[in-house]
């Protein structure tokens, strides 16, 4: 049955051909059969709790495709403070990487979430954290509601251009007053006869200023705050949007990030996704996928902080000796690798549960809090060892330093999520 699937991937128009870049099962377990002997053989299908030998070859054919297509470039677009989005996607898109676990009849690969956990693994070795988020709002925080609750019309609209790549979009949920406080949010959408008339705004938006639609989350009627928000698809070169800025951020800068403002707008009402006052249910169970996307990432990233971080200290030398040499440095170091190990086997038990049908909203809550913490302890301890050149900009450490900040802020802050897990634990005093 494996190797079935894995036929069908080579196959599909969407996929990156992974003979064309000289991957496939056969070359890639030999590769791995004469490595076996080195402590640091990669994993195989028989080590890995969830990945199979077509994971192997998706990653192995995207880290080409990161290779060859972003990575000679992130450096231009951090300095310049947005990347190409239409052309980027659109080369993802054909490659099959914006819509690995979207259904096959809108273009997507029809796999399970595992596989999108693989990519954004994957999508870590991307030198920049901007990138990578960008990818993620379009894969993993914008369609998965449209995908499940969608309708046929609204999924070949939106749905299907986006998997292409043909289509950039953007989430629009947070606003100035309303961030992790989703039930708060202020902007509506105000039922006129077949059309909403939306007014408000939203903030922090990602890909905002390149985005051809936002998956926009309003305020329907004037019921409970949790039963009165819908899903819209909505297309930003409508009359009344406006993009009011593009915001300078601490971190994440070659992703264009921005303040929209809605005047009057008039979307039809066939553009809700699913039911009318579910949006705000549809987003929690969007949740669940984004947060678990964003552990996977910042996975590899940690690993290859960690690794260029011992590669240095191995080089540098203080008072004669490697800076690794010393013990409160390689016993750090394998602190941190260890924490690390600790998060991916959660994350893959999450996935694992998740793919079964389980709702995982406790451990992926578990998931992303650890995963910004971790971040920031990785990223200040291994900076230091970096020292000076650990305070420019020339290095991978100091761009994760500042880029992995929102880990704890981004799709729920840490307090949020302690929050989540108190309430699955029934600890959560009474109101």
């Amino acid at each position: 049955m494996r190797a079935l699937r894995l036929n069908v991937l080579v196959r599909s128009r969407h996929f990156y051909k992974l003979t064309s870049l000289g991957v496939g099962a056969r070359s890639l377990t030999e590769k791995v059969s004469s490595k076996q002997v080195k402590s640091s053989a990669p994993e195989t299908a028989a080590d890995h709790l969830i990945y199979t030998q077509e994971h192997f070859a998706l990653k192995e054919s995207l880290r080409k495709l990161i290779d060859q297509e972003i990575n000679p470039y992130v450096d231009q677009w951090e300095a310049e403070g947005k990347f190409p989005a239409h052309k980027l996607f659109k080369i993802l898109g054909n490659a099959g990487f914006l819509g690995v676990n979207k259904p096959v009849e809108y273009g997507g690969l029809g796999l399970d979430f595992s596989f999108s956990a693989a990519v954004a693994e994957e999508l870590g070795n991307i030198r920049c954290g901007g990138i990578p988020m960008a990818i993620g709002v379009q894969t993993d925080m914008t369609t998965p509601a449209l995908a499940r609750f969608g309708s046929d019309e609204l999924k070949k609209e939106f749905l299907l251009p986006s998997i292409s790549g043909d289509k950039v979009a953007c989430l629009g949920v947070s606003e100035v007053g309303a961030g992790s406080d989703v039930s708060s949010i202020k902007t509506k959408a105000v039922r006129k006869g077949d059309e909403y008339v939306i007014n408000g705004g939203k903030m922090w938006t990602t890909n905002g200023t390149q985005a051809d639609w936002m998956c926009l989350l309003a305020n329907t009627s004037d019921g409970p705050p949790h039963k009165n928000k819908s899903l819209i698809c909505l297309p930003m070169n409508l009359p009344g949007v406006h993009i009011a800025r593009k915001i300078d951020k601490l971190g994440m800068w070659s992703s264009d990030t921005a303040e929209v403002f809605f005047d009057d707008v008039h979307v039809p009402c066939k553009n809700v996704i699913g039911q009318e006052g579910m949006g705000f249910t549809y987003q929690m169970l969007q949740f669940q996928e984004e947060r678990l996307w964003a552990v996977a990432n910042i996975l590899t990233t940690m690993d290859n902080v960690i690794q260029e971080t011992i590669q240095y200290t191995r080089q540098r030398k203080i008072f004669k000796h490697p800076v690794l040499h010393h013990q409160a440095v390689h016993f750090r170091l394998a602190e941190l690798q260890t924490e690390v190990e600790l998060l991916r086997s959660l994350l893959y038990r999450a996935t694992a549960l998740y793919i079964k049908g389980n709702d995982v909203t406790k451990l992926a809550s578990m998931a992303k809090l650890k995963g910004g913490r971790l971040a920031r302890e990785v990223g200040d301890s291994c900076l230091q060892y970096w020292g000076g050149m650990g305070y420019t900009s020339d290095v991978l450490v100091s761009r994760f330093y500042r880029d992995s900040r929102l880990m704890s802020i981004g799709a729920g802050a840490d307090e949020v999520m302690l929050g989540i897990i108190c309430k699955y634990m029934d600890t959560l005093p009474g109101k």
